[in-house]
């Protein structure tokens, strides 16, 4: 289903009625099994890869011999190919005007230490960014700090087996996102990488990648958004299609939080069956390890008249957007605040209920602004604005809600 205008109507719809949901497959896994599918010279055969723009980027770079590799907006497209370039063969890496805002000097900084010649052609530590690869490892050690983002350990981690002398990658102080460098290491065993974990050091030997059969996981990060409606909905019944409990994503964590706030799973053959269950009044999070959840829990919260102190945001600032402010904006719009002090995040859920106002959302770019903001459609009817950006991760969300009962028109 595509929506050519720029904003989405969205009726509203209070119940949702027995559902299976075909979820899309997981870009993070799918990104990760690219690059090492790559590394060991494409001969794998990988199945229900993500239809999700980031993951057509990678495949379509991956398989062109161009120069110039524009990423667009697809951070971890553009974080993954830099260390990919380092240990391959030179290229420029490119992407939208706000990927050209998203920092990368960090990475760009290791593998410098690693011997690749690497110019920034704008601004320093920033794409666009030209990248010769290591001709001389100069070092088989990189100390970096484990609270910046995990897409930049990941990406060290994915080329460490290449590298002549293997890789030691020490994290210094609090490590964030864990769940998404133990993802890196799952997918690396199944290529055939063994790799060693403990406390703040990750030793990776020389080794060669093995070509193999690998099947991507549905993405739990799209899950969030069924778990939303089931919470906001005043009866709801969703089966999410092969949905595991034993996930290697981060985000299964969302399972989890949503038990506080009302949406119950029981995990059977077919899948995740979402039900709803009684919610909690006051509830505390920590995203440190689950960053992306953070819109959804906020909006349900937020919705609910839950009160939610929240940690572990500050990545969020550097995402598509800057979604605490993006959140602040709109959450004002039905009453609802995301205060912040000292380095936690406390949502103050609306004093009104949602049921009569036509309420009208921005999406700032982000997928997940949109995908966490739609199911207010259940308390009352809606305008999306800019509804293209959920092809980023989920194209197929606006066809789903449409199978879920809620009739969505084109303004």
């Amino acid at each position: 289903m595509s929506f050519r205008n720029h904003t989405l109507q969205i009726e509203k719809k209070s119940t949702i009625a027995s559902t299976v949901i075909e979820l899309p497959a997981s870009k993070s896994i799918a990104n990760r099994a690219l690059i090492l599918d790559a590394l060991a010279g494409r001969k794998s055969h990988l199945t229900n890869i993500s239809e999700a723009r980031d993951t057509e980027t990678m495949q379509r770079l991956l398989g062109s011999d161009t120069p110039i590799w524009d990423v667009l907006d697809a951070g971890t497209t553009m974080r993954f190919l830099t260390a990919y370039t380092a240990v391959t063969e030179s290229k420029t890496l490119t992407g939208t005007k706000r990927m050209q805002e998203r920092p990368i000097k960090i990475l760009g900084d290791s593998l410098r230490e690693l011997g690749a010649d690497i110019e920034y052609l704008a601004k320093d530590g920033y794409p666009p960014l030209k990248i010769n690869p290591i001709k001389s490892q100069l070092t088989n050690k990189i100390v970096i700090r484990g609270d910046i983002s995990s897409q930049y350990i990941s990406a060290l981690m994915m080329i460490a087996s290449a590298l002549p002398n293997g890789l030691e990658i020490e994290l210094t102080g609090h490590i964030g996102s864990k769940p998404y460098i133990t993802m890196t290491l799952a997918v690396m065993k199944a290529f055939g990488i063994e790799a060693n974990w403990h406390d703040h050091i990750i030793q990776i030997p020389h080794q060669k990648y093995k070509a193999t059969d690998y099947q991507i996981e549905p993405d739990w990060s799209a899950a969030s958004y069924w778990y939303s409606f089931v919470a906001l909905s005043s009866d709801a019944y969703i089966t999410l299609k092969d949905l595991k409990d034993n996930s290697i994503q981060g985000d299964r964590k969302i399972a989890d939080y949503m038990i506080q706030l009302g949406v119950n799973t029981t995990f059977t053959h077919e899948g995740a069956e979402l039900t709803k269950c009684e919610h909690q009044q006051d509830v505390a999070f920590d995203f440190t390890d689950c960053p992306d959840m953070a819109q959804t829990v906020a909006v349900v919260c937020a919705a609910k008249g839950i009160a939610c102190e929240m940690t572990g945001l500050e990545s969020l600032r550097i995402k598509e957007t800057d979604r605490i402010l993006a959140l602040q904006n709109e959450l004002a719009k039905f009453g609802a605040e995301l205060r912040e002090e000292a380095g936690t995040w406390t949502v103050v859920p609306s004093t009104h209920e949602i049921k009569s106002a036509l309420l009208e959302f921005d999406t700032y770019h982000d997928h997940r602004m949109a995908m966490a903001f739609a199911p207010l459609s259940t308390l009352t009817s809606i305008r999306i604005k800019d509804p293209e950006v959920v092809k980023k991760s989920y194209p197929g969300y606006w066809r789903d809600m449409t199978k879920a009962g809620f009739k969505i028109s084109e303004l």
